[in-house]
């Protein structure tokens, strides 16, 4: 570990190589930054996508959204990318520009301390390792902690279990009995490629989620030679998809009355995919609001229920047994494996101990107050601190790849600022962060997703801390500047000596255009 007089170790550490990671990690390099790593706890980049390898796990968003506006990918094989491919656009990405040499793979990140008097982070590793930076840009992603149902018994059964972002493959299903635990976006991607495979499904749902058909389709020989040969074809296509998406956050959080369109074409989907059940149908018709909970898309799912060796259970589970699953009404069913279908602990960081400054502990201040941030990014009393998808930057309507992009893009100019006023460290300040939540919650308080129904957008007390309550691109609008009035700036002179964060002649950082495709 460095000593103060010799400064940090590096200038600005990135935790994790996702969407969020190496989109920072390049809009850096592209800036002029060099003195930058990347931590990555496995050994591989990918964060989300290459940790969720369960049967059929793909994109809900398309791919020429679902992805980097300054890197287009031509080639997208499928107008919903599955998994593998976008793994892949991921790998290609650290080596088109570059990234390799930056990211240090089995760097478990534990715990981040500020320093106040040398003004750096302390970064701690789960191995004993350590090492300082003067900036800690975390892009943990909010989808990386599995979630587990709080059902008595799980200890005790001698089965199988293991979550779908854990998929066992080495474990065969083929003829067994499996209980799936769980209906939301994971669940129906993997329950129809394993359903005729097992000799019984049971799928435990405590709510049906709305499910809109899914417009997939093979990308045509004939489309990826033309975005090949003419960029901006494909960047069209893509500013159409964008506007196409953008334009649901009209009937989530300016008018309710406009989702009902989109309740009567899923009704229509299930009357179409289950003609002959009527229970069926009635079991997997909500009867909340569409948009309060996530919107999934599918064309098989609804098919699948429809198996002779397919049950769904909407009777709650009592406990589970050495090798079955009980539930309320008193039914025991037999089972070789459950399948935990169950989500993520959105926006959970406990596993990293970071302190800010006066040895505040960002999980004590987030369990006290919620979880709160400037813009999704800046945490008051944390300096020199940026997070990616923080709270309330996340989407349920459009790719959170451009949010993403539009994150970075700030990060990149509050290191400037720092450069241009030879600060060691910017704070934003208090007044700032809560008068960005107040307006955030206002908005929220009337919109589709506070409706009544339980989701993972909402906390223990049923604040929505994880979406963004309006239009992408009035996000895009607030992150162009920095606005300087909003943060503390500090120069000490016990600190550590500054060098500066980017070289004499930084290159052009692009930023995603309004409409699609940012430059390079």
């Amino acid at each position: 570990m460095a000593t103060h007089a010799q400064g940090p170790d590096h200038q600005v550490v990135i935790i994790g190589s996702g969407f969020a990671g190496l989109g920072m990690a390049i809009r850096l390099r592209q800036a002029g930054c060099r003195d930058f790593v990347v931590l990555e706890k496995a050994d591989e980049v990918g964060g989300t996508w290459r940790d969720n390898t369960y049967p059929g796990c793909a994109c809900d968003v398309q791919s020429h959204m679902y992805s980097f506006s300054f890197e287009p990918n031509p080639s997208w094989s499928r107008m919903f990318a599955e998994q593998p491919e976008i793994w892949e656009y991921l790998r290609r990405c650290v080596d088109r520009y570059d990234l390799r040499g930056n990211i240090r793979f089995g760097a478990e990140v534990t715990g981040c301390a500020f320093d106040e008097t040398a003004g750096i982070w302390h970064v701690s590793l789960a191995d004993g390792r350590s090492l300082t930076a003067r900036v800690v840009v975390a892009g943990l992603g909010p989808l990386h902690v599995p979630a587990f149902p709080d059902v008595p018994g799980l200890d005790r059964f001698r089965g199988v279990t293991f979550h779908s972002s854990r998929w066992n493959h080495d474990y065969d299903l083929t003829g067994k009995r499996v209980a799936v635990i769980g209906t939301g976006a994971s669940a129906i991607q993997f329950v129809p490629r394993i359903a005729a495979r097992v000799g019984q499904l049971h799928l435990f749902q405590r709510t049906p989620p709305w499910i809109m058909p899914k417009p997939d389709r093979v990308m045509s020989a004939v489309e990826r030679r033309l975005f090949r040969r003419l960029p901006f074809v494909q960047r069209l296509y893509r500013n159409a998809i964008y506007w196409q998406l953008e334009s649901r956050i009209l009937g989530f959080n300016v008018d309710k009355r406009l989702v009902r369109a989109a309740e009567a074409l899923s009704k229509r989907h299930i009357a179409r995919q289950i003609p002959d059940d009527p229970a069926l149908r009635a079991a997997v018709t909500p009867t909340y609001t569409l948009g309060c909970k996530r919107v999934l898309i599918s064309d098989d799912y609804y098919p699948a229920l429809t198996r002779p060796n397919v049950e769904l259970v909407t009777d709650g589970i009592r406990e589970v047994r050495e090798h079955s699953v009980v539930t309320a009404d008193g039914v025991e069913r037999e089972v070789d494996a459950i399948i935990h279908g169950t989500g993520f602990r959105v926006g959970d960081v406990s596993s990293l101990d970071i302190v800010g400054a006066g040895g505040v502990e960002l999980n004590d201040l987030w369990r006290r107050e919620g979880m709160q941030a400037h813009l999704g990014v800046a945490i008051a009393g944390f300096p020199n601190l940026f997070m990616l998808v923080g709270p309330n930057s996340g989407l349920g309507h459009n790719s959170i790849v451009f949010m993403i992009e539009a994150q970075a893009r700030y990060v990149v100019e509050c290191l400037r600022l720092l450069d241009e006023r030879r600060a060691q460290w910017m704070a934003v300040r208090p007044s700032v962060q809560d008068d960005f939540n107040r307006k955030v919650q206002g908005r929220l308080n009337r919109s589709v997703w506070q409706s009544g129904c339980e989701s993972w957008y909402l906390d223990d007390q049923g604040v929505n801390r994880t979406l963004w309550p309006g239009f992408t691109f009035t996000y895009w609008l607030r992150t162009r500047r920095v606005r300087e009035a909003d943060y503390d700036l500090v120069t000490r002179a016990s600190a550590t000596p500054l060098d500066p964060l980017f070289g004499d002649r930084p290159a052009v950082v692009g930023h995603p255009e309004l409409v699609g495709a940012g430059g390079r």
